[in-house]
């Protein structure tokens, strides 16, 4: 037997990179396709799926046959398809779903973005400009079937951690808590189902409160305990509370802009209140983490960044808050809990 030489040896785990980006498509693929979806029923041929989804028979069992070598479906007979363990979060309304997080990762404003990191790394500046000409939150103004993208993956990713992130930090301490650009309400949702005398405020603009009236997160037995009020938090924070949460807002600002931010969210904090930062945990040591990815995504789509804590540390002093203590949680994600300076 012939030793395989040692490049093809260290050079493989690098490979696996293209292979990823290969199958990110197809899942891409497969969620816009809607395949778990009309796998609900039971084994599809290919050719009636094809059929149906008016696409080449073909090609769509290719890109199934490699999607089911990876465990993601199953071939039960020869080109008969089936969800498997994996797929079934590829349906819409699995609990649990990352169909959205797909649909959005395929998208002209994050796959292409990605795709330019080169232009981001000689200049500096988000490859989204390039791309788009605008901010990403104008794009999205402008495009409302990519917001409508956006916000149902923002919602997916915030279920998908919230049960952990309210299960991880004493929120109930603080009495009454506000989720600043808290979005459809889901993760405050989760917070207040854990602290059942907690009462809540969701904070955003008057667009975003409109979408969380209808997704109802907050209805039923919730609804006692909770209010809504439009906010802008470049330009105020509404006071009323002791705790402040923001989760995925400050990481997509850089320092100057997050600084306006922390300074709006100061005025409104009490004395003896305190704002809570739920970001991608980013450690000191160059360790795998997901952070240190979702930074690169950062840099080429909204240029802001990922922080350590002592970047956090001194972001918050600026704001006028001092760092008391970072608390994992059992997602990637930390809570920072910040109190007045």
């Amino acid at each position: 037997m012939t030793a395989q030489p040692a490049s093809s040896i260290t050079s493989a785990p690098l490979l696996q990179a293209r292979n990823h980006l290969i199958l990110h498509q197809a899942l891409y693929a497969a969620a816009k396709l809607g395949v778990a979806d009309l796998l609900n029923g039971g084994v599809r041929t290919t050719a009636e799926l094809a059929g149906e989804l008016k696409v080449n028979e073909e090609a769509l069992y290719r890109t199934l046959r490699a999607l089911a070598s990876q465990g993601i479906f199953e071939e039960t007979t020869a080109r008969t398809f089936g969800n498997s363990q994996l797929s079934l979060s590829l349906r819409t309304n699995e609990p649990g779903s990352v169909r959205a997080l797909f649909l959005f990762f395929g998208t002209e404003l994050y796959y292409r973005s990605l795709g330019e990191i080169l232009y981001s790394i000689q200049t500096g500046e988000p490859a989204r400009a390039k791309l788009l000409g605008m901010s990403e939150w104008e794009y999205l103004r402008q495009h409302p079937e990519l917001a409508r993208i956006f916000d149902d993956a923002m919602t997916s990713n915030s279920d998908l951690t919230g049960a952990a992130i309210a299960a991880a930090y004493d929120f109930g301490a603080w009495e009454s808590i506000m989720d600043v650009g808290g979005g459809n309400g889901i993760l405050l949702s989760h917070v207040l189902k854990a602290h059942k005398k907690l009462r809540g405020v969701l904070a955003d603009q008057p667009d975003v409160l409109e979408r969380a009236r209808r997704r109802g997160f907050l209805g039923g037995e919730l609804a006692a305990r909770t209010s809504i009020e439009e906010c802008d938090f470049f330009r105020e924070v509404p006071s009323g509370c002791r705790g402040y949460i923001m989760k995925s807002v400050i990481h997509d600002w850089d320092d100057e802009k997050a600084r306006e931010i922390l300074m709006n969210c100061r005025r409104a904090v009490p004395a003896n209140g305190a704002l809570l930062l739920v970001e991608w945990g980013l450690s000191e040591s160059n360790l795998p983490s997901t952070g240190k990815l979702m930074d690169l995504v950062m840099l080429v789509l909204t240029g802001g960044k990922e922080r350590t804590t002592e970047e956090y540390r001194g972001l918050l002093a600026s704001g006028g808050f001092r760092l008391q203590r970072v608390i994992p949680t059992a997602s990637e994600y930390a809570v920072i809990e910040a109190i007045p300076a």
